[in-house]
Parts: structure tokens; C-alpha cells; sequence
């Protein structure tokens, strides 16, 4: 049953790619007619079978046409074989670097009878794929999965295999065997790959979309208006095809990846079941610590160079938390994938640092402005920065909108000491208090609109000037372990600016004067009670009281932002012990 499946679901990949390849033919006799149509005309008018004035007029304006059409024509094809197709962003794995992964897939390849792929790359997200890199601009990887024969294809006429790209956090998160039972359906995939009809058809439709790309792409130099216009022409005819070709493409797609699916049914079947929970899981612990975790420290140029390693401790804490599966610890004790690395430590380091590129931006080298951050590291180097910086942010906004404060006479003290204050000029300067920021808010009865404008705008005027991280060149490794064959690897993604996919949607003024408010609070607990901060790797900063999480804070200061009602908070911070007439040390 399982092979009759397969066969149908080859047979229909194979004849979506017959329907491509003849939209292909098709476009190459319409430019091909006009240039007929002349040849015809002139040969008869050679051999005196028509003649006249006006037969003259038409052999040369047919002639013309057919000039334009075929100069056209060529134009659309060159455009089209150089174009460079677009490639996932990835982190080369050798074969020296994961000797053991490298066995894996090929002995899984050798069990479902397909070619193995000719090289394996990490992505820094939860999906693997197969990606076809025979494109000259399109090689980023390097070291072969199969051997010589297959790697070789080339020289011989046989198409070369796609490259196998895993997501990084499955090789962390999942066992050796989970890993090989959610690969097996991707690698079955370059039996299909290897067919010369879907090969052929695939590289038409990625020439097609790497030349609507080069199109739109800006043209630099003086004479950028007159090299427009031909390329307009090239993208309105590549844009053309490829909607022409949009349906069979997908179609045949579907049609592969089903036959893939039956072929890797024999391999594994039961586990993948299981195994497909886990990536679920990992998707979700993936998600948490990229918006919750690395999102802050990416906000003030620290990167995380552990994530991968944070999925584990992000999912065994839901896991923890949540009861989500019975005999989680033995699940555990087996052997994790990560053990296939030669260098676990160097490849989560590279994918950490190319999610941090994808995802917010950046460099692709650290710097003053752009450095790691181990876990050890996070709570005093970006959660406690990050409170302190919004924190001051809000009394320069209090500031700005004229609040004062008349200061205790511990504050008063404090603000002698801080401000170098001497003798008896009374101390009239708005100290950072906690008590200053719950006073206003409170007695402002919940309009804090004024306030949340203000943060709103700073954030913004902060964001504009800060320095632009400016992308450097790729790195030649990280530790030997995983290397890059040249240039930028977000090159081609053109020349927009990064960040290519926003974490976060934009925050409202009050959700931005609700945080810096919780910040100021945490600071207070610091110095005045305390407290420390913390991380929690499914929500990230935290604050920690007597070695505890508090993570009831939230309620309280929505109610002084909102309605301006500070009982809830005052409570709130009676309980931990906190001083709001304390001086607040601010960056």
C-alpha cells in the first residue's frame, strides 16, 4: 500500500513538472514565432514568390519585430540563468565538525533507498527542510553527506543533491532517535529530487523568482534610470511565467513531499508520531525564549550565545510546570542529538548569532556595541541594565514634564550624596524615588496619558539615534567548528535592512509606561530590600525575593497606570519590604 502511495504521488510530481517545463517550451516558441514568421518571408521574397511594395514594407517591419522580440528573449533568459535564487541563511556544518550526524543521515538514506544529500546546515528556527544549492551564488556550505559519485554528479550529468537543513533546536532538544525518525521523511525527499523532470522544472521556477528579485532589487550608479527600464521588462515577462506557473509549482511540491511521506513510512513510523510532539514542543519553548528571553538583550547589543541550550532549560520548565508528559526525566537521560556534534558548544554559538541577525539585526562579527552573554551572565548584565535604563528613561520623562517630588529626608540625603550637595543650599532636585513615580500616577487619578505619550516618544527618539550596527563581513568560524565559504551570509537577501522578521509588534503607549513603572519597581526591591534579578527562561526577567520568583507584580501597576489606584501596589510593596523614599540607582 505504502509503495502504491508512493508511486501515485511521484507520478503526479512528475507530471506537474512536465506542465512547467511545457509553460516553458510554450514561452520559448512565442519568442521564437516572430523570428519564423521573418525567416519565412525573406526566403519567399528571396525566391521571388512575393513581391511588391507592400510585401516589402511587411518582410522588414516583421524582420524589426522579430529582432526586438528575440533581443527581448535573450535578455529574459540571461536574466533568468544568472539570477541567484533565493537561499535560507544557515550555518555550514562540515563533515569533520559532525562526523556522527553526517553517519546518520546516510545510514537513514541507505534504508529508504534515495541519494544522500550532499551537505547538512543548521537554521536557527523549528523546521528542517531540503534546499537545492547547485546554483553557483547559491553554495554556502560545504562537506558532503553521500560519497564521491553522488557529490560529484555534476561532472557526470547527474543532478547533485539538495542540502539537508535541520533546525538547531531539535538537535538540543530531541534524542538521537526522535531526530532520526523526523528527519527520515525530509531525506526521502531527494529520491524525487534526483528525477532530471522535477530537477529541470525547479530550477526554471527559481530562476523565474530570483529574477522578479533582481528586478525590484534598487540600480546604483548614473545610469540607473536607463538600466530600470530593461529591468522592468525582464521582472514584468519573470512575473508573468511565474503566476503562469504558481499552481502546477505547488502542486508538484505537494505531490513530492507526499511521495516522500509513503516512502518514509517504513522508517521509524511509530516514533515519528511521538517524536512530532516533540517538535511542537520545541516550536513553543523556541517561540517563548526568542520574545521573552533574547528579545531584551538583543535591545541593548548582548546576544545570547546559548540558545539552543536555553530551549532545554525553557522546555523542561513548561514540562515542570505544566505536567506535560508522563516520564519526562527518562526521556531525558537518553542520548540528546547535540551528542552528533563534534563541537556543540561552537554550533550553537553560530546558529545563536545568526537568529540574533535574522530576527533583530546586527553584525556578523561582535563588537563594543554587539557582544555575547553567556546565561551565567544575564541576570546582572541585561536584566538588571534593562530595569535601570527604564527606569531613568521614566524620571527624565518626569522631568521633562516638570514633576517634582519634595524629598524625604532619606532621599534628601541620598541626593546630597549623589549630587556632590554641600552646606546649606536646600536640596530642590527631583531624586529618583519610587514614591515620586507612584505620586504622580496617583494623584493623577489613572490620566497618565501625558506620561505615556512622553515614554513613547523618547523610546522612539532613542531608537532613531542609535548607532546602526553595520553588517561585517561573515565570520571564518566559530571555534573550527562550523565555517561560512565566503562573503555575507544575509547577502542575498538583498538590500533591505534588517530586521527581516519583527519578534514584537509595536507597543502602546501605556503597555511601554506599564513596563518602565515595573522596572522602576524592581529597582527599588534591589536596592532597598533585597531582591535580586533573575531569569525566567519562559518569561524572561525576573525578579527574585529570598531566592523566589514574584511574578504577581503585573496587576498591581496596571491599576496605577490605568485607574490610578495605588493600594494594590503600596500592598504589594509592603509585603517584599521595599522603601519608596529610598533613592534609586539609576545608568
Amino acid at each position: 500500500m505504502s509503495g502504491t502511495g508512493e508511486e501515485l504521488g511521484a507520478q503526479a510530481a512528475r507530471a506537474r513538472a512536465l506542465a512547467l517545463l511545457r509553460i516553458r517550451s510554450r514561452a520559448t516558441a512565442a519568442a521564437l514565432l516572430p523570428a519564423a514568421v521573418a525567416v519565412v518571408l525573406l526566403v519567399a521574397g528571396a525566391q521571388g514568390r512575393i513581391g511588391g511594395g507592400g510585401w516589402y514594407a511587411v518582410r522588414w517591419v516583421v524582420t524589426a519585430c522579430a529582432a526586438l522580440v528575440l533581443l527581448g528573449a535573450v535578455a529574459v533568459a540571461v536574466a533568468i540563468a544568472r539570477a541567484r535564487p533565493a537561499v535560507s541563511p544557515t550555518v555550514p556544518l562540515s563533515e569533520q565538525a559532525a562526523p556522527d550526524l553526517y553517519r546518520l543521515v546516510r545510514d537513514l538514506a541507505d534504508r529508504l533507498g534515495v541519494p544522500a544529500p550532499s551537505a547538512i546546515a543548521l537554521t536557527p528556527d523549528c523546521d528542517s527542510w531540503l534546499e537545492d544549492r547547485t546554483h553557483p551564488s547559491a553554495q554556502r556550505a560545504e562537506g558532503s553527506v553521500g560519497r564521491p559519485a553522488v557529490s560529484d554528479g555534476r561532472r557526470h550529468g547527474v543532478q547533485a543533491a539538495p542540502v539537508l537543513v535541520i533546525g538547531s533546536p531539535f538537535l538540543w532538544w530531541m534524542r538521537v532517535a526522535e531526530l532520526r525518525a523526523v528527519l527520515a521523511p525530509v531525506v526521502a525527499g531527494t529520491g524525487p529530487s534526483a528525477h532530471p523532470d522535477i530537477a529541470a522544472a525547479r530550477r526554471f521556477v527559481r530562476g523565474l523568482d530570483g529574477a522578479v528579485a533582481d528586478a525590484d532589487a534598487p540600480v546604483p550608479g548614473s545610469l540607473a534610470t536607463l538600466r530600470r527600464v530593461p529591468r522592468r521588462f525582464v521582472g514584468w515577462i519573470a512575473r508573468l511565467l511565474l503566476r503562469t506557473c504558481r499552481g502546477h509549482a505547488a502542486a508538484m511540491e505537494r505531490a513530492v513531499a507526499a511521495a516522500a511521506s509513503e516512502r518514509a513510512q517504513a522508517v521509524d513510523y511509530g516514533l515519528r508520531i511521538v517524536a512530532q510532539e516533540q517538535v511542537g514542543l520545541a516550536y513553543a519553548g523556541w517561540d517563548r525564549l526568542l520574545t521573552r528571553v533574547a528579545l531584551p538583550a538583543w535591545r541593548m547589543g548582548r546576544w545570547p550565545s546559548r540558545l539552543d541550550a536555553g530551549v532545554v532549560s525553557a522546555l523542561t520548565e513548561l514540562s515542570r510546570r505544566d505536567r506535560l508528559a508522563e516520564g519526562f526525566a527518562s526521556r531525558l537521560g537518553e542520548r540528546p542529538a547535540c551528542d552528533l556534534l563534534e563541537e556543540p558548544g561552537a554550533a550553537d554559538e553560530a546558529a545563536s548569532l545568526l537568529a540574533a541577525r535574522l530576527f533583530h539585526g546586527g553584525p556578523a562579527e561582535t563588537g563594543p556595541d554587539w557582544s555575547p552573554v553567556d546565561w551565567q551572565q544575564y541576570p546582572e548584565e541585561v536584566v538588571d541594565r534593562k530595569w535601570r535604563t527604564e527606569a531613568a528613561r521614566l524620571h527624565r520623562v518626569l522631568d521633562a514634564l516638570g514633576v517634582r517630588h519634595a524629598p524625604a529626608a532619606a532621599a534628601e540625603e541620598g541626593a546630597r550624596a549623589t549630587h556632590g550637595s554641600q552646606g546649606a543650599d536646600p536640596v530642590d532636585v527631583a531624586v529618583p524615588t519610587l514614591a515620586r513615580v507612584v505620586e504622580h500616577l496617583a494623584g493623577r487619578g489613572g490620566r497618565s496619558e501625558e506620561l505615556a505619550a512622553g515614554i513613547s516618544a523618547a523610546v522612539a527618539r532613542e531608537e532613531a539615534t542609535a548607532p546602526q550596527l553595520p553588517p561585517g563581513p561573515a565570520a571564518a568560524g566559530v571555534s573550527g567548528a562550523c565555517t561560512a565559504s565566503g562573503g555575507d551570509v544575509l547577502d542575498f537577501w538583498g538590500p533591505d535592512p534588517l530586521p527581516l522578521f519583527p519578534l514584537q509588534p509595536p507597543r502602546t503607549g501605556t503597555e511601554l509606561l506599564a513596563d518602565h513603572v515595573a522596572a522602576m519597581v524592581c529597582c527599588a526591591a534591589v536596592d532597598t530590600a533585597g531582591a535580586a534579578p533573575g531569569l525566567d527562561w519562559l518569561d524572561g526577567p525576573a525578579l527574585l525575593v529570598d531566592g523566589e520568583r514574584r511574578a504577581d507584580l503585573g496587576s498591581p501597576v496596571l491599576s496605577l497606570v490605568e485607574d490610578g489606584d495605588a493600594g494594590p501596589l503600596r500592598s504589594w510593596l509592603a509585603s517584599v519590604g521595599v522603601r519608596t523614599d529610598k533613592p534609586v540607582r539609576l545608568v
